[in-house]
């Protein structure tokens, strides 16, 4: 532990206004503020990944943060006006680096990472600025202001995808924010309360020579939180639903009419969608997997696997193969490590024209030949009472 020190002053200089106001008030004219604040937090030298800085409103968060932790504060960044959001990461890094980077904050939509940050919705925004500040500050960043502009579910789910990111790249985070309910997702290695002391009525006002002082001595506290479990929804919608996320698909943004569609929600709020076909085959036809994507503001806590697994095991219900090509570098990661998949084809381009026993591949006539995509098939086990359910024929 380390103890911070910390003391605020000003002095004001004297008004026609100000004078109107201290006689309101009764308070002394041309008295300056003061506020001094005392802390123990664990020093950088410790073991930790994440820790956090909470507190109401002037209760000395950004103070003591500045205090302990200099130059690493950061609330914004400056990002350029007429260039995509890919161009304002540091120069050095490459364009993987980069993109893994945003899909483990929970930002995998690469079209959205063509666009400017001006373009990019509020919860998008966060997302982008905390991935740029892992870049800037890969050792230990300091985040101002954490999730105050967003709203509370992209706030939390949000902050369950940055703390995955933080612990898996071995980086150091301090969340200084005035939302306690973003600690249990945060899962924060030591919590420094601003308010605690306060709230135990050990903190006291009082005139000092013309000026307020009020002194906070609290130390911060290890703590272990379990994030809360997340409760998605599925339900079976109809292809109309697909305007809602056709624009954050990698692919085109059109749906096959005879696709079979489900919605995933959370707290009653769409948050996934996917589509099914039927796969043809002389000798093994099945289904395949059609569409998968999960809105900006839910991902990078697994909803998007969890949803397409879901559907999945309905089909594989069928005893016919369900199968799934995909160009998308997190989900590729995840099948491939999944025991619910079995990778058919590692990543690799696809030549137009290619044939296997004389029948021309089913993604050969759907996918880009320029991208590099893999071919899984779903092998977990099938959920026959819920397939029954959803009205999807069982074996």
């Amino acid at each position: 532990m380390q103890t911070v020190h910390a003391v605020v002053e000003c002095s004001l200089t004297d008004s026609f206004r100000v004078r109107q106001v201290a006689g309101m008030f009764d308070l002394p004219v041309g008295a300056g503020a003061r506020s001094e604040f005392s802390v123990r937090i664990p020093s950088v030298d410790e073991p930790w990944s994440i820790g956090a800085i909470v507190g109401p409103s002037g209760s000395g968060k950004t103070t003591i943060a500045k205090q302990a932790f200099g130059g690493r504060l950061v609330d914004r960044w400056d990002w350029p006006e007429d260039r995509c959001i890919l161009d304002g990461f540091p120069e050095q890094m490459g364009i993987r680096e980069i993109t893994q980077l945003l899909g483990s904050v929970g930002f995998s939509s690469p079209p959205a990472w063509m666009r400017p940050f001006h373009l990019l919705s509020n919860g998008e925004q966060f997302r982008v600025n905390l991935a740029r500040t892992l870049a800037e500050m890969p050792d230990l960043a300091v985040v101002d202001e954490f999730t105050s502009v967003v709203d509370r579910t992209v706030a939390r789910i949000g902050s369950g995808a940055i703390s995955r990111a933080v612990r898996r790249s071995n980086r150091r985070l301090v969340a200084v924010t005035c939302h306690y309910d973003v600690l249990p997702w945060l899962e924060p290695d030591w919590v420094l309360d601003m308010a605690a002391e306060q709230n135990r009525g050990q903190v006291t006002g009082e005139q000092v020579t013309g000026k307020r002082n009020f002194p906070v001595i609290c130390s911060a506290v290890t703590c272990q939180f379990r994030r809360p479990r997340i409760e998605l929804e599925i339900v079976r919608c109809r292809g109309s639903a697909w305007g809602l996320f056709s624009r954050h698909h990698y692919l085109s943004g059109k749906l096959h009419p005879s696709a079979q569609c489900f919605a995933g929600l959370v707290d009653g709020r769409a948050a996934a969608f996917v589509a099914v076909l039927p796969f043809p085959h002389p000798t093994r036809s099945g289904w395949r997997e059609h569409r998968c994507v999960c809105l900006p503001d839910f991902q990078g806590v697994g909803i998007g696997n969890a949803i397409s697994e879901f559907v999945a095991s309905l089909f594989a219900a069928t005893g016919k193969p369900y199968t799934s090509v995909t160009s998308h570098p997190a989900m590729i990661h995840h099948r491939a490590r999944s025991a619910n998949w079995r990778m058919g084809r590692r990543p690799s381009r696809i030549r137009r024209g290619h044939r296997k026993n004389g029948v021309m591949a089913a993604w050969d006539r759907t996918l880009s030949s320029r991208r590099m995509t893999a071919s899984f098939e779903f092998v977990g086990k099938a959920r026959l009472e819920e397939a029954e359910r959803f009205g999807i024929g069982v074996r």
